[in-house]
């Protein structure tokens, strides 16, 4: 894998006119570029044709219902022609094994263990365990209900890599490179940081998508991480 293919862009701006002058000049210089909830909601699957134009496209719509209801929306997002689409994990295995059904050969599913934005006193609040119990926990779960990927912070990627084994893609939003601030997620570390420590892809928003310079950022990222195999 080329450095710059680990790089998943976050496009997570309000307009569908700017997420594709985003795509045209990032195009080539990222793997994936991720579509979230708001461009989602915004202008739905006319979103993901718009992007796929410009590379493989990561739909992060989070879906947590009952097995039925996902199982069905996974079967339309299938054919919208993305690669990789998150749920949630902790809907549970037979919600779990319905999203996988659901989305087939068209794409993997990420399941996604504790979002980056919690911290231990926010999981203390909603009755949870610590991220250093919950995210092995959750991510053991989702592949033994045959989910190929998972979504987990950075801070927790030793424990989810040492617990689910090399095969499962792991997939790590909260990535800042050195010097930039941590925005809304509570567990960030920098690309190198989290490639060394078993990510195989890098979410990454606004220290591309808010730079000067988009390219120069992404570039920038990307050779920070190409000594690293």
């Amino acid at each position: 894998m080329q450095p710059h293919e680990r790089i998943a862009v976050a496009l997570d701006v309000p307009t569908l006119d700017e997420a594709q002058a985003l795509a045209r000049q990032l195009a080539g210089h990222v793997g994936w570029f991720k579509v979230g909830l708001e461009l989602f909601a915004a202008h739905g699957p006319a979103a993901v044709e718009a992007i796929r134009a410009f590379g493989p496209v990561f739909l992060d719509v989070k879906l947590h219902d009952i097995p039925t209801t996902v199982a069905r929306a996974a079967q339309r997002i299938a054919d919208l022609g993305v690669g990789l689409l998150t749920v949630h994990a902790g809907g549970g295995t037979p919600m779990l094994e319905a999203a996988v059904e659901g989305l087939g050969d068209h794409g993997r599913v990420l399941a996604v263990t504790v979002l980056t934005s919690m911290s231990e006193q926010d999981l203390a609040d909603v009755s949870a365990p610590g991220a250093a119990t919950q995210v092995p926990l959750l991510a053991r779960l989702a592949v033994d209900a045959g989910v190929p990927g998972l979504v987990c912070a950075p801070r927790d990627l030793s424990a989810v890599r040492d617990t689910v084994g090399s095969e499962v893609l792991l997939v790590t939003p909260g990535v800042r490179p050195a010097g930039a601030g941590e925005d809304d997620h509570a567990r960030a570390a920098t690309p190198d940081a989290a490639v060394r420590d078993g990510a195989d892809l890098l979410v990454v928003g606004r220290p591309i998508t808010r730079a000067d310079n988009p390219v120069a950022a992404a570039v920038q990222i990307a050779a920070a991480l190409a000594d690293l195999g």
